[in-house]
């Protein structure tokens, strides 16, 4: 029997935004061990690769912020098998105030998504992710004969991308808690 390969999809301004709402800012993603997460979401299968798509935040805004996001990108391009994939920030003034947007981030992780579906890169698709937005990318990589696993969370999961997904797990709390370092 051939291993289930596995790719996991990480929608990062989402989890982030998770991580921040269920911890109250306490924790945050500098010391999220993704390599703990990810043996939590491989649960012993064939781990082929992670991927993290985000983008970098504007060095003018906060020049310490920016440093700390720095530092916790190069700590991701040291785990083995995981690939940070680095979108657009885009700034816009609303209401005369400066509100910055991840931009291309949902769209990339969809395409790639299709790509490694159509090359055959894996067996099974793990989306971290609560927006349904990539609902559509789903249904074309089953098309492919692929499964498709979301992980939603205990205080933040979509209905509609459960219902499309092959799988769908909740992460409690406590789980997400045990991947901390």
């Amino acid at each position: 029997m051939i291993p289930n390969r596995v790719a996991i999809f990480i929608d990062g301004s989402n989890f982030y935004h998770i991580l921040k709402k269920t911890y109250n800012d306490s924790r945050g993603l500098t010391t999220f061990n993704f390599e703990k997460f990810t043996k939590v979401l491989v649960n012993g299968r064939k781990h082929t690769r992670t991927y993290y798509y985000t983008a970098a935040l504007d060095q003018k805004k906060n020049e310490e912020t920016y440093k700390k996001q720095q530092r916790f990108f190069d700590k991701l391009r040291k785990i083995p098998a995981f690939e940070l994939i680095l979108c657009r920030m885009q700034k816009e003034l609303i209401n005369g105030k400066l509100v910055y947007t991840v931009k291309e981030d949902d769209i990339q992780l969809a395409v790639d998504m299709l790509e490694l579906a159509y090359k055959n890169a894996f067996d099974t698709a793990i989306l971290v992710s609560s927006d349904a937005d990539f609902v559509p990318a789903i249904i074309k990589v089953k098309a492919f004969g692929k499964v498709v696993e979301n992980i939603g969370f205990e205080n933040k999961f979509s209905w509609f991308l459960k219902q499309k997904c092959n799988k769908f797990r909740q992460l409690k709390n406590n789980e997400l808690g045990l991947c901390f370092d």
